[in-house]
């Protein structure tokens, strides 16, 4: 039995909807990367179309191939809908446009 299989390391899986959170105690073994986790947890089967390809440690980014440490929270983050320098960037010009209209 090689070391990989012996000894399992806990981590969490995090991953928020806008109506449900889901935050999963999983084992793996040491050595597992982030998308070696993921393929192998209960998030994937309850969601198997799930994008993985943004995720983070503790809303720290990290790429695929980040090795966990035990006690880790992978946090598997949705795409955003709107880039919010441009939402900033409608709403001051918008805001900018409602003052001189005043003036």
């Amino acid at each position: 039995m090689d070391e990989r299989t012996q000894k399992r390391i806990p981590i969490e899986v995090a991953y928020a909807l806008p109506e449900e959170q889901y935050l999963l105690t999983e084992e793996v073994a040491p050595g597992t990367t982030v998308e070696e986790a993921l393929k192998q947890s209960e998030l994937l089967k309850r969601f198997p179309d799930l994008d993985i390809s943004q995720v983070g440690i503790f809303s720290q980014p990290v790429k695929p191939d980040h090795v966990l440490s035990p006690q880790d929270r992978i946090e598997v983050y949705r795409p955003l809908k709107a880039d919010p320098r441009e939402r900033r960037r409608k709403k001051v010009a918008q805001e900018r446009q409602q003052s001189t209209e005043k003036s």
